[in-house]
């Protein structure tokens, strides 16, 4: 079994590695820009935004992170964890690791008040669909996820504040 910790800046080429197995699993192998120096920045500068854990196999090999952030609800008046990426390495899935994972992160919500953990799933992730509902994590039924990116996100914000 795994030990899962906060990770640490040494974590950060492991964890960039596991994060293009994600995106190859999610059929975007080409989506990843991140670097090794960006995640340092961003998970251990000086003011990080977002946080991880990993799941260590015990000689020092990352099998499986969990990047989250913090959320706030206006109606709840309280934070929550988002959970942008929760991945396990193939050959350890089953073994427990991402149910370790997602308790240490609804440990946080419970001892720190948070009120929600909430995350995404593809559709077609039948795997991770059923993880999750063994887990009671519910889809939100009328709820559908939106972005703005690429020329569009710049199109609005070049826009400003009027």
């Amino acid at each position: 079994m795994s030990i899962v910790r906060e990770a640490t800046v040494d974590d950060c080429p492991q964890i960039l590695e596991l994060i293009q197995e994600l995106a190859d699993y999610e059929k975007e192998p080409d989506a990843v820009v991140n670097t090794v120096q960006a995640l340092e920045e961003h998970l251990f500068g000086a003011n990080p935004q977002v946080f991880a854990h990993v799941a260590d196999d015990g000689s020092g090999t990352i099998v499986g992170i969990a990047i989250w952030y913090l959320t706030y609800s206006t109606w709840e008046g309280r934070h929550g964890i988002h959970l942008e990426d929760l991945y396990v390495r193939a050959n350890q899935r089953g073994l427990g690791t991402g149910n370790a994972l997602l308790r240490t992160l609804a440990t946080i919500c419970v001892d720190r008040g948070y009120k929600r953990l909430e995350w995404q799933v593809l559709d077609w992730n039948e795997p991770a669909i059923k993880f999750y509902d063994s887990l009671g994590a519910g889809a939100l039924d009328g709820w559908t996820t939106r972005r703005l990116d690429g020329d569009d996100l710049v199109t609005l914000g070049s826009q400003g504040a009027k």
